[in-house]
């Protein structure tokens, strides 16, 4: 069975982007740039795998990427932004999708989730974010994996955002790089 990540970069303070969707406040050491790289190459947006020197590099951990309406309007011109990936977006006002290589869910995203869980898959499901739709899918989450940046943000859109309902997770594995980030990765508790 698939698993879904939420593989998520937060500030100190838990925030996952800024209160205008700015994410450019993170700190990005060399070091923790050649993990990404090496790690999580699928997790760099089809346009900017060039410049970081992924062009053809394979997917190593993830197949099928989901993500909310602002995560995947972040760059308005770009409607595809992982087309080394299957794409979801989540997203009840976006009416149809702009890109024919995404397909548009309009409700129920758990049971998305159950169904592309219990598919054969070439990896595992990123959950790209935000912060309310994962919200929405804490319960189906079988792993994080968070960038912890050494930044406060102070506000902005947090990485849970929803109802009070607690759920234990326990880390399994830390990476610590030159500018005092981290990389965690937890899985549930229970």
């Amino acid at each position: 069975m698939r698993k879904l990540v939420y593989y998520v970069g937060v500030s100190v303070d838990g925030f996952i982007a800024g209160p205008g969707g700015e994410f450019d406040f993170y700190p990005l050491a060399p070091d923790m740039l050649d993990h990404l790289r090496a790690e999580f190459p699928e997790t760099a947006p089809t346009h900017i795998r060039p410049q970081l020197g992924l062009e053809g590099a394979p997917n190593r951990r993830f197949g099928t990427v989901i993500m909310g309406r602002a995560t995947y309007q972040v760059d308005a011109d770009v409607t595809n932004p992982y087309a080394h990936l299957r794409q979801y977006v989540v997203s009840r006002s976006l009416g149809e999708s702009p890109d024919p290589a995404v397909e548009l869910v309009p409700d129920d995203p758990v049971g998305l989730v159950r169904r592309l869980k219990d598919e054969p898959g070439d990896g595992d499901i990123w959950l790209c974010g935000g912060g309310v739709l994962a919200g929405q899918l804490l319960p189906e989450i079988d792993e994080l994996v968070v960038k912890r940046y050494p930044v406060v943000a102070g506000g902005g859109l947090p990485m849970f955002a929803g109802p009070f309902r607690p759920r234990a997770f326990a880390p399994v594995e830390t990476h610590t790089f030159s500018n005092g980030g981290t990389i965690t990765a937890y899985r549930p508790a229970e």
